[in-house]
């Protein structure tokens, strides 16, 4: 499909950072769409609610005055991520807040976004879904989305199973909006592979948590350069979805992640007889993609997206000057 309107014109790359709990925070947002990326986080990362307020305007304002003082180079929009599970009980607050400031892209995760759509909607804004399969895709379609994100194997945070050579064109054999393609993307490649395959843009977690800008402890950060995919757990014990998770982090909190990882089978621990060690996911129990084997620095966001365009113009058979890359991203 065409590129929404929202994004023409803005984007070095069809690419969106995605929301990342704990480590996205308005240093890294304002930093990728800066760059022509776009950027977003969770709105529970700001606490308390008068917090999401704050960032929501900061953004705001900033990005703006960015695009006036640099025309003509790409700044991309912002979004924010709501958490539509019944246990999010400040949903309905951080809905009024985003509507208020007119948030123009919205990321809708674990849940129907029934309610949130015609919220979003009635400014013009436009609502994205996380799906990890073509059951809950299609309940996303009938809410009236603007968007998917199929978050395929090997995605950070809680992530389906589906290869995204199977979910994708099934995918697409019934929906021709928008598609955002999550797994395992690391470089400017995999974000030409996933247009390939048939997404329009990409969607990019980990590599984002491995720079200057990113909220995440040095550890945190050292352990995904130190990481393999082999070192990716997947388990529904720390959350109650499953997810992947940096196995040396696990270990590091005294669980041994044999005795919690799921099975590629599909077999999985019973999460109400896990004896909780008081352990939380994302504060203590980090996460990651299985694309850490191919992270090796800690650059600036500038820096990584300005090498991310020029390893996607190459895929494209259009190699680039990264030092104009590099100016541009600036």
């Amino acid at each position: 499909m065409s590129m929404p309107s929202l994004f023409q014109g803005k984007l070095a790359l069809p690419l969106i950072g995605s929301p990342m709990f704990i480590c996205s925070y308005p240093e890294l947002v304002l930093a990728q769409c800066k760059a022509g990326v776009v950027g977003t986080f969770p709105s529970l990362n700001a606490r308390p609610i008068n917090v999401l307020d704050e960032w929501l305007g900061l953004m705001s304002d900033e990005l703006r005055g960015h695009a006036a003082a640099n025309p003509g180079r790409p700044v991309a929009p912002f979004g924010v991520n709501l958490i539509v599970h019944k246990s999010n009980g400040r949903l309905m607050d951080d809905l009024a807040l985003v509507v208020n400031h007119r948030v123009p892209l919205v990321i809708t995760s674990v849940g129907a976004p029934t309610e949130i759509v015609p919220a979003i909607h009635s400014y013009g804004g436009l609502v994205f879904h996380d799906v990890t399969n073509v059951k809950h895709a299609k309940k996303a379609i009938e809410a009236g989305v603007d968007g998917l994100i199929l978050v395929c194997a090997g995605a950070g945070g809680h992530a389906g199973t589906l290869s995204p050579f199977a979910l994708l064109p099934e995918v697409r054999e019934f929906f021709d909006g928008l598609i955002v393609l999550a797994g395992s993307m690391s470089s400017g490649r995999a974000v030409r592979a996933a247009e390939v395959l048939g997404a329009d843009m990409a969607y990019m977690g980990t590599r984002f948590i491995a720079t200057k800008e990113a909220h995440a402890t040095e550890r945190y950060k050292e352990m995904i350069l130190e990481g393999t995919a082999a070192d990716i757990v997947y388990t529904p014990v720390f959350s109650g979805v499953p997810g992947n998770y940096l196995a040396h982090s696990v270990i590091a909190n005294g669980i041994d992640p044999a005795a919690v990882s799921m099975s590629p089978s599909g077999g999985k621990p019973n999460v109400s007889d896990w004896d909780n060690p008081g352990k939380k996911a994302w504060k203590d129990i980090w996460s990651a993609g299985q694309g850490i084997g191919t992270i090796h620095d800690l650059p600036t966001v500038a820096d990584l997206v300005a090498r991310l365009v020029a390893e996607y113009q190459e895929a494209c058979g259009q190699p680039g000057s990264t030092a104009i890359l590099r100016a541009a991203a600036e």
